[in-house]
């Protein structure tokens, strides 16, 4: 995740009265270039229902919409102690998660930081000990050890893996700087169950899961007019209940005791929607961006949405309006000129300053860059990361408007995570006017049919609620995914 520091009151926005003439033509480009309008956003989003139905065919599309095997809505009645995993880039987060029955859970957490060389070992048995040993030390904490009946616990794994049914996950390709050798086309389930049957621990995996179903399904065990969870942060993502009738790439591949009306989650991976470029605003930074990336023509929505590269949007420019002439004259950009060395909260700490000065931000370019800035000029940084922030959320909530149209949703909440989402200033209001734009809603927004609201703890509570309703399903004898799975 991005960290993108304390939140401040929002910023005054101050006059552009002394801003030379040179600076506001630029400003006025950089508004035009990054504006996504309303009609824009309505074009996106048609095109993006017709991704998403891609997806769901034999043929597949740049969306992949991936089920996830959660075949039921929970009802906020499920109960009982179960625990949860997230195996991160830094640290294993261990989650004992306390469901009430009554719509509400408890939880209690420990993190363990991975020892440094954990992500390369050329032994993958120590990664699967490791959890195992931390599953161990948390058992103790809580003083679980004794306990008579198993603990089921939900596994988060957010890296690329196919499933054929719940509690199983094959690892596609490592990413987060893992490269562990001999896990790639593995499951990983039966290898971490292994090692905790060797320690004897109480714990059964019952459900692999990935992080923006657990926001989807938690926040519905809260909340039962959820209609999607999303993921605003260094990534984009969304997920949401299809019905399988309209999978096509699962016909002929469910057991019998699946029917055509049963619920599955979709997760829906639309980081890569418009690969092919057809209807995203790009802009020739965005261009830059795409074409220096490690996989060029890939992943073309995250990077005009995601925090990953809303910093290397501004740097972009910056540089460029260097080398026209127009700002920061005669000064060394050495720094600046590091590709990523803006991460997002730099545009984020900008958009936040609250001096009519903008003394932060003259701090920041001295401090981080060595560089200093004029008040106008800074007034034009200033403008440009309002610009970035704002049609990166414009953009996002077309994933949103898309399902919400695909499915027939006229109302709903939108669970919401993300370092983005929770700490980017001004981001949330953005996002909302987005949607009123794209549906044209009038009046106070408190009524808007669609709204975006704080999720729930998906990584944590989402792959409890997960592990108990696929406890359920096996104690019933039901199937867990496709034939012979």
């Amino acid at each position: 995740m991005v960290h993108l520091g304390p939140k401040k009151p929002q910023a005054r926005k101050g006059s552009m009265a002394d801003v030379p003439r040179e600076l506001m033509d630029e400003i006025h480009q950089l508004e035009d270039m990054f504006t996504a309008d309303s009609e824009t956003l309505r074009k996106v989003v048609k095109h993006f229902i017709d991704e998403l139905n891609k997806g769901l065919t034999k043929k597949g599309g740049n969306i992949p919409m991936i089920p996830g095997w959660v075949m039921e809505f929970p009802t906020g009645k499920e109960s009982g102690n179960y625990l949860a995993i997230d195996l991160g880039g830094t640290n294993l987060r261990v989650v004992l998660v306390k469901l009430s029955g009554k719509h509400t859970f408890d939880t209690t957490q420990s993190k363990y930081k991975l020892p440094h060389d954990m992500r390369t070992t050329k032994h993958q048995e120590e990664l699967w000990s490791f959890i195992a040993d931390s599953l161990k030390d948390f058992m103790v904490e809580q003083e679980l050890l004794n306990t008579k009946d198993t603990l089921p616990l939900g596994f988060t794994f957010s890296y690329p893996a196919s499933q054929n049914k719940i509690n199983e996950g094959i690892l596609q390709r490592w990413t987060k700087g893992f490269d562990i050798p001999n896990v790639e086309g593995h499951d990983v389930v039966p290898l971490l169950q292994n090692e905790i049957s060797k320690r004897e621990l109480p714990i059964e995996i019952v459900a692999l899961i990935n992080d923006t179903v657990g926001t989807l399904v938690a926040s519905y065990y809260t909340d039962p007019e959820t209609k999607m969870g999303v993921i605003f942060g260094t990534g984009v993502n969304g997920a949401f209940y299809d019905v399988v009738s309209d999978i096509e790439k699962l016909e002929g591949k469910l057991a019998d005791d699946i029917p055509n009306d049963s619920p599955m989650a979709i997760n829906c991976e639309y980081g890569s929607f418009d690969n092919e470029h057809l209807v995203l605003p790009r802009t020739k930074y965005d261009v830059i961006v795409d074409e220096q990336s490690p996989r060029p023509g890939q992943q073309a929505f995250e990077k005009m949405t995601s925090g990953y590269y809303l910093g290397e949007l501004l740097r972009l420019v910056l540089v460029e309006l260097n080398e026209k002439g127009l700002m920061l004259k005669g000064q060394d950009l050495t720094k600046l000129k590091q590709p990523y060395i803006m991460d997002t909260s730099y545009p984020a700490r900008i958009e936040d300053d609250p001096f009519e000065n903008l003394e932060d931000t003259d701090d920041i370019f001295q401090k981080d860059f060595g560089v200093k800035t004029t008040l106008p000029e800074r007034k034009l940084i200033r403008r440009l990361c309002e610009l970035i922030g704002t049609r990166a959320a414009r953009l996002a909530v077309c994933g949103i408007a898309a399902i919400c149209q695909k499915r027939g949703y006229k109302t709903g909440h939108i669970a919401a995570d993300g370092s983005v989402y929770n700490k980017y200033p001004g981001f949330k209001e953005a996002a909302a006017k987005g949607l009123r734009d794209i549906y044209g809603w009038t009046g106070d927004a408190s009524n808007d049919p669609i709204i975006i609201v704080p999720a729930e703890d998906g990584s944590g509570a989402g792959a409890a609620v997960i592990a108990a309703l696929s406890e359920k399903r096996i104690a019933e004898g039901k199937s867990l995914g496709i034939i012979g799975a």
